[in-house]
């Protein structure tokens, strides 16, 4: 399978570059697998097409503001880092632009040295390990300094960070949101229980390469991303009671 396989044109006046006011007010395409059919419809109408004793499986993971505007501490020179994941205590992994300067033992500040940072290593896909210096709760640090990162195609600023979350929103960790879900509204969360839809959830952190460019023509040999997730005891339960049930389920805001 090539890469070339997947090109498509996508003018960018059909981007949309800011959520719209209702979540639920958003396009959502039917297709039916019977026929080929398509239907226009809106989210909002997407109770018409589950039915009782379906389960939809809902992401819960919340974004976390992983993107960081600072500075070299020598230098001064302008640095951009992205949080990826944490790997023990304060030394995180994370993406730098422009990087390629950036060895063991540099150094850089971030909101006016509220948070610093050292680089550690470099690891063998070019990304850094780093430990970060504060004082407090690294996680309030981050909400006061860090941005939400949003995909690149995305160029207008983002006034409420809370519309880059799901309404059920729960376990940080993502550098990215499960924008499949973003749909929702607790209104419609409801219209769907009241159908008869069981609701359960689990955690995936969704990651930035998510939005990392497939580089090899050969689409076989492109190499994925590991991502965190958790499913706990209840989800499982209810899935498996669903498929010995007969219903169907429904994944939003997950990878196959």
């Amino acid at each position: 399978m090539k890469l070339s396989d997947f090109n498509y044109e996508l003018p960018e006046e059909l981007i949309a570059q800011e959520p719209l006011p209702d979540r639920s007010s958003s396009r959502l395409l039917v297709l039916d697998r019977n026929d080929g059919s398509m239907e226009h419809r809106v989210f909002s109408d997407l109770p018409e097409y589950l039915q009782k004793g379906d389960c939809l499986v809902l992401n819960n993971t919340r974004v976390i503001p992983a993107r960081l505007l600072g500075a070299r501490e020598d230098t001064g020179g302008k640095i951009e880092f992205v949080i990826l994941n944490n790997v023990r205590g304060d030394i995180w992994e994370v993406i730098l632009k422009p990087g390629r300067r950036a060895r063991p033992g540099t150094r850089f500040v971030f909101g006016g040295g509220e948070l610093r940072a050292e680089i550690l290593e470099v690891t063998e896909g070019g990304n850094r390990l780093v430990r970060f210096e504060y004082e407090g709760i690294f996680q309030e640090v981050l909400d006061r300094v860090g941005i939400v990162p949003l995909p690149p195609y995305i160029k207008k600023k983002l006034e409420d960070p809370e519309r880059y979350q799901t309404v059920y929103a729960k376990y940080r960790g993502s550098a990215a949101a499960p924008t499949a879900g973003l749909h929702f509204t607790p209104e419609l969360l409801d219209r769907l229980g009241r159908k008869g839809v069981g609701l359960a959830y689990l955690t995936l952190h969704v990651g930035l390469g998510t939005f990392r460019p497939v580089k090899e023509e050969q689409v076989e040999k492109h190499v994925m991303h590991s991502e965190y997730y958790k499913l706990n005891e209840e989800t499982a339960r209810r899935i498996n009671e669903t498929r010995a049930d007969g219903g169907r389920i429904i994944a939003v805001g997950l990878k196959p």
